[in-house]
């Protein structure tokens, strides 16, 4: 059984890092990469801590394995991770200055639990979590990670902006 909650622990966030790192562009193959999708960012224990005590990433956990992460991204931490910094500008740009949102840092399922509903899980355990506090949840895809894209849109997530930051197009999405 899974059980969706909020990180709380130095090992689940250590967890985390290892799923993430499992999943990044260059550890997955090509054809893995179109069919099952792939995370961009790369994080340190540090920053994953930081955003964490500011607001608790959502994991999702089997037997007391995480299994599944949306992480949670209070815009504070606008100029910590270098690869975020163009969303950042391009959100302030779109949004109304006295908008309250809450960034999802990145989404990931571990492979062997895919397909069995936990994404769109995270992130309706994450609008319950959050919807106090914030009014919307926004990301960015790279446009080239189609299935990302799919996934976030099956579940009600609209299109905001297409932009383009060095040699990569991104989609910036909302869930309100």
């Amino acid at each position: 059984m899974i059980q969706y909650t909020l990180a709380s622990i130095d090992d689940e966030l250590k967890q985390i890092l290892a799923l993430q790192q499992r999943n990044l562009p260059f550890k997955v193959s090509l054809q893995e990469k179109e069919h099952e999708g792939f995370v961009t960012v790369e994080h340190t224990f540090k920053i994953l801590k930081a955003m964490n005590e500011a607001c608790p990433h959502i994991i999702a956990k089997s037997n007391n394995i995480v299994v599944g992460y949306a992480l949670c991204m209070h815009p504070k931490f606008a100029n910590e991770i270098e690869v975020l910094k163009p969303m950042f500008n391009e959100i302030d740009s779109i949004t109304p200055k006295k908008e309250n949102y809450l960034v999802m840092g990145q989404i990931c399922i571990d492979k062997a639990f895919r397909k069995q509903g936990i994404f769109r899980k995270l992130y309706e355990t994450m609008k319950a979590e959050t919807r106090e506090n914030f009014k919307c949840i926004i990301t960015e895809i790279d446009a080239s990670n189609t299935r990302s894209l799919q996934a976030h849109y099956a579940i009600g997530f609209k299109e905001l902006k297409t932009y383009q930051a060095g040699d990569q197009e991104w989609k910036i999405v909302v869930l309100k």
